[in-house]
């Protein structure tokens, strides 16, 4: 499908990698979870792993960004915030992928100063080679090599987010 240029992981690997994901999530936590999901990227992920959970889940999102293209800008931007309170309640942060960790590092400390019991981190793809701040992050699906990932909700400016693969974005033909 135009520039990806291979699949990196199958629609059937990530399927038994979210079940995997959602059992280990289960033993962790006695009754109700609220799932804060960062979007877009991490809406795919969130729906599938929320259904393989037989707990109580709560919903929200939030928009948070600090990419342009395949680069990331640095700067942290809120587009959209939850409005719920997080007063005694255990937050699970779902993320698409794990990058530089600064976007995700400040967002775990603004929600545990919103008086949250707990917060962890759940993330399909994390890439510790591109860490540029220290992210404890409890749940991984698939550490990946710094490459540039579409599909399953992660996209590049919009496009190849309904993949049901993740596959490796080429940029060689482009101006980025």
């Amino acid at each position: 499908m135009g520039n990806i240029k291979e699949i990196l992981i199958s629609e059937d690997q990530i399927k038994n990698r979210i079940f995997d994901l959602a059992k280990e999530i289960e033993k962790d936590y006695d009754d109700e979870i609220l799932m804060i999901g960062i979007l877009k990227g991490s809406t795919l992920f969130m729906a599938d792993l929320i259904r393989n959970i037989d707990k109580t889940v709560y919903m929200e999102f939030m928009q948070v960004s600090s990419y342009e293209g395949t680069e990331s800008t640095g700067k942290i931007n809120i587009k959209k915030d939850i409005e719920v309170d997080l007063t005694g309640k255990d937050v699970l942060v779902v993320e698409d992928i794990i990058d530089t960790g600064n976007t995700l590092g400040y967002l775990v400390e603004n929600l545990r100063s919103r008086g949250a019991k707990s917060v962890e981190i759940v993330t399909l793809l994390s890439k510790p080679e591109r860490r540029l701040k220290e992210i404890d992050c409890k749940y991984i699906g698939f550490e990946i090599e710094d490459k540039f990932v579409v599909g399953f909700g992660m996209d590049y400016n919009q496009r190849y987010r309904n993949l049901s693969y993740i596959g490796i974005y080429d940029n060689s033909e482009e101006n980025i």
